[in-house]
């Protein structure tokens, strides 16, 4: 008997590519129904905003609406959609999921285990992607791209970006201190090097890639990264010590004029104590793409500063993202109807 895979994608990950992507791996002898949920049209939901979701952080559907297509599926592939305690208890059949995210936040790992579900995720789908629009975003502040698109719609013509004391600055003239050195810190460093940027490297729990540390990348002290830095750039997971790690006291401790750049994860910084560091202290400018709270409220104060760059959480969003993570979720559904060990679990 055919086994039964559900796919609920979105108009991100595409439930057809997923489909197309199982499909070569693991060949027609499968039963597949997929569907395609309004996000991010529709914003996502917070489990701790509904009842019996209170497990789960952020995902999109509602209990009956997932279960309901579901039903006796064995496998469940998705981006999104939710995976609480009781849609556990309603999925008998339900032995496998594989979410295409670098976390499956949108699942109850503990419920998961206790009923035996294996859960996978995709690590790394959007490390390229991330790593990219960080340094766009840091050549868009540094070189002055911002300052002029804006004055040019307002109908100013900044000639006096020419000026040296207004001028920008070549990466291969700075110092870029990279917080984080996970899978997207380390494409960043690796990017960097081939602008001819001196980089320093913060991350307590690793050791710098051969090819970093010969190529002179070094491994330091929060401290003196933050002294000795032009450009700060985030990266690292939000966890109890990493949570609001860039402070007032974090701010105050970097360069007169230096550049900070959050693509990482809001909760990383205490968003006051940067609006003060942008406007009475150090800072000259900033790049910010992840809020606290998203959508970013219209009154966050950030907002309408006028050396800061601001984005909607799009970084990690293009096209390879959704073909790399639906290559990766395919290969586990392969590895688990083959009997193999998976890749990713969680």
């Amino acid at each position: 008997m055919a086994k039964t895979v559900a796919i609920i994608g979105d108009h991100f990950m595409l439930p057809e590519v997923f489909q197309d992507k199982i499909l070569t791996l693991c060949g027609d002898g499968l039963s597949i129904r997929t569907r395609k949920d309004n996000w991010p049209d529709e914003p996502m939901e917070h489990g701790y905003a509904v009842e019996g979701m209170d497990g789960l952080k952020e995902y999109f559907g509602t209990a009956d609406d997932v279960v309901e297509f579901i039903g006796d599926a064995e496998i469940l592939v998705t981006q999104l959609a939710p995976m609480s305690r009781g849609m556990l208890q309603r999925l008998p059949k339900l032995k496998m999921i594989a979410v295409s995210r670098g976390g499956p936040v949108n699942i109850d790992m503990a419920a998961a285990r206790d009923h035996g579900v294996l859960v996978v995720n995709t690590p790394g789908r959007n490390a390229s992607a991330v790593a990219e629009f960080t340094l766009g975003a840091m050549l868009s502040e540094t070189r002055k791209i911002r300052e002029g698109h804006e004055a040019l719609r307002r109908g100013e013509w900044r000639g006096d970006l020419y000026r040296a004391d207004v001028t920008g600055r070549e990466l291969n003239e700075l110092t870029v201190g990279v917080i984080g050195y996970g899978n997207i810190g380390t494409k960043v460093v690796r990017l960097l090097r081939a602008f001819g940027a001196k980089v320093l490297v913060h991350d307590p729990y690793i050791q710098l890639a051969p090819e970093d540390a010969a190529a002179g990348v070094e491994l330091v002290a929060f401290d003196r990264l933050l002294a000795e830095s032009d450009v700060v750039t985030m990266h690292a997971r939000v966890t109890a010590e990493t949570k609001h790690m860039m402070n007032a006291d974090a701010f105050a401790r970097m360069k007169k004029g230096s550049l900070f750049l959050n693509t990482a994860r809001g909760p990383l910084c205490d968003y006051d104590a940067l609006y003060a560091a942008l406007t009475e202290g150090p800072l000259g400018s900033a790049m910010l793409e992840t809020f606290a709270v998203e959508p970013a409220p219209p009154d966050l104060p950030l907002l309408h500063l006028p050396n800061v760059t601001i984005t909607p959480h799009i970084a990690g969003a293009s096209v390879r993202t959704v073909t790399f993570a639906a290559e990766q979720a395919a290969e586990e559904v392969r590895r688990y109807l083959a009997g193999e060990p998976p890749r990713n679990p969680c």
